[in-house]
């Protein structure tokens, strides 16, 4: 239970709600509320709670390193890492994004394709789907893949082999599917051969007929509870994202754009070098997760979501002919310039994966991922920032060496941060509606945690946190009493628990 809250200690009547951590996210994190006398919410937060610190250790190693290490963040989007920072030490080795060799760019492109395809597959069908297929209050034993493979063999195992081609495509570019080493300074260590250009080929036409079923069934699923999808955990906010510069939905290089919740630009293909002149970050004393927001707009109204849901917004179209027919689709589904709804983030995720298949096979058929100009270098310089789009959003790298190329200062703003103030006020619009009395309930707990998977969190990456225990409730009356506790195991069995 957490216990420094500060309306707990200028407020009385108050109960404290505490759900740790929060369960089928990647990290740790956890919840608390406080409801006054009539259980109406008056706090919600979300709080990091672990912290490993990559800013600081990976300062005094050299340079050349850190595409290798920063990896080492997440399992889940390592490649994210490993390209955002080979695009910050591309810099420092003198060498822009469009002076990269073609054939080191398409690669490096083609594994940023498959590591956004079997990320989000990875979220989607393994993590979200049973809350989607089966509700979000149905019984613990349906919330997980295996029940999904179950009553839903088919879209289970298409999810399951979606995620694996994604893997295979980072497995065949970089050497492994988890932590390669594929970009180094100014380009690539090695192209692919005719034999595994073939190999990925002979799957990708099924691949893109599968991410197009998946995206009409979030269509079928999200339309089929109307407004309730539309409602649930919804937030006007402002969003910011990578584009291209003709507004094309971009996900490797691009300029910074923002728009706010009525659709109106505030910054567009704002060069990312530049990020510190437009993106301030505010430390709480609740959270190890920091609150960006946009210079321009203040700390209170420039708060912004990042990803699928935020680059969906922002993009004029997509370049690939069925992620943007779905596009389209999907706008009109709302009728307005921004979709807010916090469950479209998994429709839009699932637009991405199919814009990833489609990539994945145009580039599989140019002759230039087979090419030997693989690396480039320049005039040293002494700072180098890489930004990409990775699958939970817009991901900074920010490294500073000195004359030895040791780094000296490292920065980084990683997208589930981006995404701190919206999970947060997604949590409290939950809790506002759907915790009632005192008596705790396990589907309680799990619209509390639909609303955070919806955002797909990697709390790892964004605090560095590492752990794993099992969820426990605890009510607090005004007098600091327990009056309910229960605790949810890591199998998903809920147990209550005596004092």
């Amino acid at each position: 239970m957490y216990e420094n809250l500060e309306t707990a200690d200028k407020q009385k009547n108050l109960k404290r709600v505490v759900v740790d951590p929060v369960s089928r996210v990647e990290g740790h994190g956890k919840v608390t509320l406080l409801l006054d006398e009539n259980n109406k919410v008056q706090q919600a937060r979300l709080h990091i709670v672990e912290f490993r610190g990559f800013e600081k250790f990976i300062q005094g190693r050299p340079y050349w390193e850190l595409p290798v290490l920063v990896q080492r963040l997440c399992d889940i989007c390592p490649v994210s890492h490993h390209l955002a920072a080979a695009k910050a030490i591309d810099q420092l080795v003198g060498i822009d994004p469009v002076n990269l060799p073609v054939s080191a760019d398409k690669l490096r492109r083609l594994l940023h394709f498959g590591q956004v395809l079997q990320s989000h597959a990875l979220h989607f069908f393994h993590l979200s789907s049973p809350d989607l297929l089966f509700g979000f209050e149905s019984d613990i034993s349906k919330r997980n893949i295996i029940a999904v493979l179950n009553d839903y063999p088919e879209v289970g195992l298409q999810g399951v082999k979606l995620r694996k081609f994604g893997q295979e495509v980072i497995r065949m570019v970089s050497g492994k599917r988890i932590h390669g080493t594929g970009a180094i300074a100014g380009g690539m260590n090695k192209s692919l051969t005719k034999e595994e250009r073939d190999y990925l080929l002979a799957d990708v036409d099924q691949m893109i007929e599968w991410s197009a079923g998946s995206v009409a069934l979030i269509k079928k699923i999200h339309c089929s509870n109307l407004p309730y999808y539309d409602d649930f955990a919804t937030i006007e906010t402002n969003y910011l994202g990578l584009t291209k510069a003709d507004g094309a939905l971009e996900l490797y290089h691009g300029g910074i754009r923002a728009k706010d919740k009525l659709g109106n630009t505030i910054l567009d293909h704002f060069d990312y070098c530049n990020y510190n002149d437009i993106i301030h970050e505010e430390v709480r004393s609740w959270t190890y997760m920091k609150f960006p927001y946009l210079t321009s707009l203040g700390k209170e109204d420039g708060w912004y979501r990042v990803g699928p849901l935020a680059r969906v917004n922002n993009c004029d179209y997509i370049d690939t002919p069925l992620a943007e027919a779905a596009r389209v689709e999907f706008k009109q589904h709302s009728g307005s310039a921004m979709v807010h709804s916090t469950l479209a983030f998994h429709w839009t995720r699932l637009i991405e994966v199919l814009h990833c298949a489609e990539s994945i096979k145009t580039l599989l058929n140019d002759p230039d991922i087979m090419g030997s100009d693989l690396v480039a270098q320049g005039e040293k310089r002494y700072r180098g920032i890489g930004v990409i789009e990775a699958p939970r959003g817009t991901l900074f790298h920010d490294y500073e060496i000195d004359e030895n190329d040791i780094v000296t200062k490292a920065n980084l703003i990683v997208s589930t941060t981006s995404n701190n103030m919206g999970m947060n006020e997604s949590v409290r619009q939950v809790a506002a509606e759907y915790l009632s009395g005192q008596e705790l309930t396990e589907p309680l707990l799990n619209n509390l945690e639909v609303a955070i998977r919806a955002y797909d969190p990697c709390l790892s990456c964004a605090t560095h946190a590492v752990g794993k225990m099992p969820l426990q409730v605890e009510l607090i009356n005004a007098e600091g009493e327990c009056i309910d506790k229960l605790m949810k195991q890591s199998n998903g069995e809920i147990i209550k628990l005596e004092d």
